[in-house]
């Protein structure tokens, strides 16, 4: 495997893990948001990983076959149960207020994924750029 080539995987690893981070930390600043209804309800947000293989990759992206993309974004479904709050001016006809899906500790868990992940990818750079430096100055003497 060449060296542009992991650089490359490493590098979309690392794009697709700051993509997950950002994710996360929006939805931790969006965990005490509460809504009038489910439907206006804010909802955690979550990204797909899907593999690069060698008849998808997109040139225009820079991408390397064998690395990672954000395939989708979606939002978590999971329905929390409504609160009620007949004072709150939020309240629906019926005196409930519906809080954001988001687990705050689940959202601390993605977050030290990501970063361990994007941590590992540095390092498999490092190391890329080590053994092609020892093999040039093996290659000199």
């Amino acid at each position: 495997m060449s060296l542009e080539s992991i650089i490359g995987i490493a590098g979309g690893a690392m794009d697709a893990q700051s993509r997950r981070l950002s994710l996360s930390a929006q939805n931790i600043a969006n965990a005490d948001v509460l809504a009038g209804s489910q439907e206006q309800a804010y909802k955690a947000k979550r990204v797909e990983f899907q593999t690069i293989l060698q008849n998808t990759v997109d040139d225009r992206r820079r991408e390397t076959e064998g690395g990672v993309r954000i395939g989708s974004e979606y939002e978590d479904e999971k329905i929390v149960p409504a609160t009620y709050q007949p004072e709150n001016p939020l309240a629906d006809d019926n005196g409930f207020v519906y809080p954001s899906n988001v687990d705050s500790m689940l959202e601390m868990v993605e977050i030290t994924q990501a970063s361990r992940s994007f941590e590992s990818s540095i390092e498999a750079m490092n190391t890329a750029k080590q053994l092609s430096m020892r093999t040039l100055e093996i290659l000199r003497k």
